[in-house]
């Protein structure tokens, strides 16, 4: 039934299509990094011909457009001094053709890059790499993004060996920030993978995303994209007793152009509103059985965002943007084993302003200025103050104990400048990813948290452990992070081009100096067609601590915040009936005595062959090797072998933060671009294998004084994953976009669920059990959308359109498990207790004008 509604719904109102005798050609003129270029001279000429039907120039937003261009075929030529010129051939038929992106290459880059509607093909430049991932607004409009967000819909392409402590690196028109403040339809290109080995990045291509973002324009336009589904065509989730009412309504869009008549200035607003009624599953087991019910979790979030753009002279283009955003979830932190009594409330405000300049200060001299300033402030308040009560893996009651007040105040900057000569491009510059004032109010757990192995141990009244804070939870820093780099692009031959590049990093907190870091890569073309592609690449890329263990640093030192473990406490009175909590040794976060920032090796090698026109096939062998990676450690924990009492009885838990971890990982990936009439997509299997003896910074293991059977495969690692998505034209106006995931199971820990060592922790393993030693099941999704566009009345040329579109998300309601209990004390274990959303039905309306 819901297919037939599907194709009803995209055959409705084909009499709205009217047919136009002369249409119009528009596009837009960026450099390599993806920034626009005003004032490009731009010809539009018949194929083959030497005089031009029109000539027009781009605007500062860099866009262009010829008007009412009759049927044909044509080559819009390319100049902008600096840069090499470039021409691409369009075909125009009754009906206006996609945006034509140009990309040019500095002068002395052999080669141009001419991208239309995504065609892939070889390139012997080192950067070139086919195994990128790369869409445009059109191929954004086409795939079936859940809630417009791309970020996490991209970020299924990553690989985990490429991310660093702090997360995925995302990066907006060049600049590092923290997070999306940009509305879906501001979007003009997301990029994953573009030059792996770049030294202007901290993170390699896998480890970051970069999105280029839509200036105004010379004419007004806009988007208004609305979203909406309801429960009503939602699929029951596995562990609910019923199906309760949820909706989702999103309103999003843009709107810009010229600022009053001004040819030179342009202006683009883009905000949304998003709002959810949600139902968070709550399946857990207490003494009365087990509990599976539903609780509400509503949330809002509003994004405004005003954009200018102003070229001064022809050569210098001035950038300001401004972002709002407020969110609002009043009920966080509930669902799984979390009863409702746990939930929090949480709010987040944060503000931005962005300020960036691009001259062309020669033909072959390039500078870009960017910085960004902003400020935040996110309070968290539980809703019920009671103590809190975890037994584990069976529930967790009582109130939330998670009172705390974040604020921001942070600036980033980037500087570089591209020189060109002949056929070297040499690129150089500083950036500062954060500088930034930190201030927390950590008021949590002030009540205290009781800590039972399994539901029996809660019967009898005998937790395991108990923990609590008090004292002063301010603490306020600066957090420095600096880098430069240089890198040199250098075409030796026509087919045979290599990239060295060297960067530099240093964070605040850490004393070494050295975190010198090189980077190369190449590209060679053996066959005289060049349509193989023989490219490589090796580099070495630090980690970062991210702002949370400063935090604790400062924090847990021993004079602010004291936070005490007391193992085999009473209930409810933790504390014999002379004893004070005072007077119990408080635990503290420290450095190790050798700490050193961590840094990952990666290399890869493979072939690209271009197996026909715009249809390409890469195989990649990528490598990664972690080095001094971070971990913690409770070096006060009681030794063997009997693991009795503390060491330093005056300190309760000594958290020391290390890096003396390892990972091995290796992947083979194949990488299938295609573009056809019909259909244009990209396709991925990757089979790897990963290993490490570290779960990252936080992770403690649970003897402190034996890590042997630590070494396993990482948290991360899936041996064979499928990664597809594409979209498929069957008829006019008609689009069918799809996404698939495929993979096999994440591995998990087999614990006792019991405090083996006297630490306050119960993430003990059975004797001789390594770590990570079980598998979860494996995950399947597949996403659809199905849309139709209709050509509504246009004025002086440009298009307008409607489109109407139908998303399945999870279409064949596949139950993929989020999390499988390895606990034996659990009443779940062996068992999954949560799962990922089954199948929803999402409308959508776009009018474009």
């Amino acid at each position: 039934m819901l297919a037939t509604m599907m194709w009803m719904f995209l055959a409705a109102g084909a009499a709205l299509q009217p047919a136009a005798r002369a249409v119009a050609v528009a596009g837009v003129v960026q450099d390599q990094t993806g920034a626009v270029l005003p004032g490009a001279q731009i010809a539009l000429t018949a194929a083959g011909a030497a005089v031009p039907v029109e000539t027009v120039a781009s605007d500062p937003a860099g866009r262009f457009q010829f008007d009412r261009v009759p049927p044909g075929t044509y080559d819009i030529r390319t100049e902008f001094s600096g840069f090499k010129a470039a021409t691409i051939r369009v075909r125009v038929g009754t009906r206006a053709p996609g945006p034509v992106t140009v990309v040019m290459a500095l002068e002395g880059i052999a080669e141009d890059v001419l991208v239309t509607n995504g065609g892939a093909v070889t390139s012997a430049a080192s950067s070139a790499n086919l195994n990128a991932i790369s869409l445009d607004e059109q191929a954004l409009d086409n795939l079936p993004i859940l809630d417009q967000d791309v970020v996490s819909a991209l970020s299924r392409f990553l690989d985990s060996s490429a991310i660093g402590t702090g997360g995925t690196v995302l990066l907006v028109d060049g600049i590092e920030v923290s997070g999306l403040k940009l509305s879906a339809s501001a979007i003009q290109q997301i990029k994953i993978n573009q030059d792996p080995y770049a030294a202007e990045f901290m993170r390699p291509g896998r480890g970051r995303i970069e999105i280029v973002t839509k200036p105004g324009g010379r004419d007004y336009n806009g988007t208004f994209n609305l979203r909406f589904r309801d429960s009503a065509l939602y699929a029951r989730n596995v562990f609910a007793a019923d199906k309760p009412p949820q909706q989702r309504r999103i309103f999003e869009g843009t709107f810009g152009g010229p600022v009053g008549d001004s040819k030179n200035t342009s202006f683009l607003l883009s905000g949304s509103h998003d709002a959810e009624d949600s139902q968070a599953v709550i399946f857990a087991q207490t003494l009365n059985g087990t509990v599976q019910a539903d609780a509400p979790t509503p949330s809002s979030r509003v994004l405004l965002t005003a954009a200018w753009n102003h070229m001064q002279g022809e050569k210098h283009l001035q950038s300001v943007r401004l972002s709002h955003l407020k969110e609002k979830d009043p009920v966080q932190g509930i669902g799984g084993t979390n009863l409702p009594e746990v939930a929090i409330n949480h709010e987040d405000r944060e503000d931005e302003l962005t300020f960036s300049l691009q001259s062309v200060f020669s033909p072959r001299l390039l500078n870009e200025f960017r910085l960004l300033v902003g400020d935040e402030f996110e309070p968290r308040v539980s809703l019920h103050p009671d103590s809190r009560i975890v037994v584990l893996d069976a529930f967790t009651g009582g109130g939330a104990q998670g009172n705390s007040l974040r604020t921001e105040h942070h600036f980033t900057l980037l500087e570089t400048v591209t020189w060109s000569s002949g056929g070297q491009t040499v690129k150089f510059g500083l950036n500062i990813p954060d500088w930034s004032w930190r201030g927390f109010d950590d008021r949590s757990n002030t009540g205290g948290t009781f800590f039972f192995s399994n539901l029996q141990d809660f019967d009898a009244r005998h937790p395991y452990a108990f923990t609590q804070q008090s004292g002063d939870g301010h603490a306020a820093f600066l957090e420095k992070i600096v880098g430069g780099f240089v890198q040199d692009d250098i075409r030796l031959r026509p087919n045979l081009s290599i990239d060295l590049g060297l960067r530099y990093d240093w964070q605040s907190y850490f004393h070494d100096m050295n975190n010198v870091a090189p980077r190369a890569s190449f590209a060679y073309a053996p066959d005289e067609a060049r349509r193989t592609v023989i490219r490589g690449g090796a580099g070495v890329f630090y980690d970062r601590t991210g702002p949370g263990p400063i935090l604790d640093l400062i924090r847990y030192d021993g004079q602010h915040l004291a936070r005490y473990v007391i193992v085999n406490p009473g209930y409810p009175n933790p504390l014999g009936p002379d004893q004070t909590l005072a007077a119990q040794p408080a635990g503290i976060v420290q450095l190790g005595p050798d700490v050193a920032i961590p840094f990952t090796v990666q290399y890869s090698v493979g072939v690209e062959r271009q197996l026909r026109p715009k249809t390409t096939l890469s195989v990649n062998v990528v490598g990664w090797r972690g080095v001094d990676m971070f971990r913690s450690r409770d070096v006060n924990a009681p030794p063997p072998p009997d693991f009795a009492a503390r060491p330093d009885p005056t300190r309760g838990v000594v958290r020391q933060i290390e890096s003396a971890g390892r990972m091995e990982a290796e992947t083979l990936q194949f990488t299938l671009r295609s573009q056809t009439k019909y259909f244009n997509g990209t396709a991925e299997y990757s089979f790897g294998r990963a290993y490490n003896d570290t779960s990252g910074i936080n992770w403690m293991p649970p003897n402190a004084y034996d890590l042997s059977l630590e070494y396993a495969r990482t948290d991360f690692n899936q041996r064979h994953r499928i990664e597809a998505f594409g979209a498929l034209t069957p008829g006019k106006g008609v689009t069918i976009g799809v996404s698939t995931t495929l993979a096999t199971g994440r591995p998990y820990s087999l614990t006792t669920g019991t405090d083996l060592f006297h630490t306050g922790t119960a993430n003990a393993r059975p004797p001789g059990v390594a770590r990570n030693s079980l598998e979860g099941p494996g995950f399947a999704d597949v996403d659809l959308r199905a849309s139709r566009e209709f050509d509504l009345p246009s004025t002086a040329g440009r298009k307008h359109t409607l489109s109407l579109g139908v998303d399945v998300f999870n279409a064949l309601n596949h139950v993929n498990y989020s999390y499988f209990v390895g606990n034996q004390s659990s009443p779940f274990f062996g068992r999954a207790i949560s799962a990922n959303p089954p199948r929803r039905v999402q409308f959508s309306v776009r009018l474009r004008y």
